[in-house]
């Protein structure tokens, strides 16, 4: 069984945290700690789906995750392991209509942010008495965002669990009690140097009143490469956006003040590959489903080790490698880097990198709509001549679908589509604005 999902996600081989993890949580309650990007969802998701059984009907286990976006990644890693279950997600701001709808023919697997899953059980919507399994992953951030109460009503009202994990990217204290472990086994990679990413840390000096520019003259130099930026607040995410637009540079942006749509595009063209630039806050430096990064920029330090480290760990992912850059001013160094930073020289001259070739496309119909991936790309290379290398990644949602297509025939694409149909239905398709 794990030979097939491993090649259905294109893996070569599991890590020792995540062989470690499977064979402890098949036999008893484990705690799972590894830093950010080391693989903790497939640690529970594989031996989690062994207690799943085909014959029954209904919730068999339970996700709890502290974000919206951490439920749709762990959404799409177990679609992508081809288990044959029923998966959903559920968080804040998604249609609860279209949730009790899901319900109606319960998934074998619910994700879920504790706010919302607390919603449905309040409202008899969860029939939890075949709930066997739960896992909180990222328990700490849970923690860290004010859940506890609505983890502990959940919780509470499962009265089947036979199994529990529980995730954290940082070392945990005492384990709350209304987490209903038992005498659990832990898990503890974080002090591992193997499951460390490899990161080169260089430093960029700056006079503080130049840092716009001395960011900007760094992006330039990393030139046509994927780069996170981090800021410690909107503001200065929004201050970065305007210098990159009035430069022409494609970018996206991604803090807590923006629509969730607004957001969650923004990842959406991150990862099909029409941004290569990401300017955010820390919210995109845990469990955010973001392809391997190059580089990773602290535009502004965190406040903390802690936080430094969850930024970093969205680049050199796994078993690779990466570079973060860190622009200081003269005076200014926190304890938590260290005193072997190289530093970098910036060159002279700015050469502004060229945006990608990729665009994305919106098609106005998406999984209610019974359309799927097969469905979109026969639509875009058959109706829409596009070939298998003009053609990227395509996402579905609910009611819309995306698709990332060559800059190149993007127009010429859409003129040949103006009036087609999916599943025998005339749909809006346009550039994502």
């Amino acid at each position: 069984m794990i030979d097939r999902i491993l090649k259905n996600l294109k893996i070569a081989a599991l890590n020792e945290m995540q062989r470690a993890a499977i064979d402890s949580v098949v036999k008893r309650d484990t705690v799972i700690l590894s830093p950010t990007g080391s693989g903790k969802t497939l640690a529970f998701l594989i031996p989690l789906l062994t207690r799943l059984d085909k014959t029954k009907k209904g919730i068999q286990a339970l996700i709890l995750v502290p974000s919206r976006e951490l439920g749709l990644q762990i959404e799409q890693v177990f679609k992508s392991m081809g288990t044959g279950f029923k998966v959903n997600c559920f968080y804040g701001g998604h249609p609860v209509r279209t949730e009790k709808n899901n319900l109606t023919e319960a998934p074998s697997l619910l994700i879920g942010t504790p706010g919302r899953l607390a919603y449905h059980i309040r409202h008899g919507n969860i029939e939890a008495e075949g709930i066997h399994t739960i896992v909180l992953d990222e328990f700490d951030k849970a923690l860290e965002f004010g859940f506890e109460e609505d983890m502990a009503f959940i919780i509470n009202k499962l009265g089947n669990v036979q199994r529990r994990v529980l995730t954290s990217a940082t070392t945990m204290g005492e384990i709350p009690a209304f987490t209903g472990l038992k005498d659990p086994a832990e898990i503890n990679f974080l002090k591992d140097v193997n499951s460390i990413p490899r990161l080169k840390v260089k430093s960029v000096i700056s006079e503080a009143p130049d840092k716009l520019k001395t960011l900007f003259s760094l992006i330039c130099m990393i030139g046509n490469h994927s780069a996170l930026v981090f800021c410690n607040h909107r503001e200065a995410v929004d201050r970065i956006s305007g210098l990159l637009g009035d430069m022409g540079l494609d970018h996206g942006v991604f803090h807590g003040g923006m629509e969730q749509e607004d957001r969650e595009k923004a990842l959406l063209k991150f990862r099909n590959g029409s941004y290569r630039l990401l300017i955010t806050t820390d919210l995109a430096s845990r469990g955010l489903d973001i392809p391997e990064i190059e580089y990773v920029i602290h535009y502004q330090l965190p406040h903390n080790e802690e936080a430094f480290l969850h930024r970093n760990g969205r680049t050199a992912r796994m078993h690779s490698g990466g570079t973060v850059y860190v622009i200081l001013t003269e005076n200014e160094k926190p304890s938590f880097l260290g005193d072997d930073i190289e530093a970098e020289t910036l060159p002279e001259q700015d050469t502004i990198p060229e945006n990608t070739g990729w665009a994305t496309v919106y098609i106005g119909a998406g999984r209610k709509d019974k359309v799927n991936k097969i469905d979109v790309a026969g639509l875009l290379m058959k109706k829409g001549k596009l070939e298998k290398d003009e053609l990227g990644l395509i996402e579905i949602q609910d009611f819309a679908s995306y698709a990332g297509v060559s800059r190149t025939k993007i127009d010429s694409m859409l003129k040949l589509l103006k009036n087609e149909k999916i599943k025998n239905k005339k749909i809006k398709i346009d550039i994502s604005r």
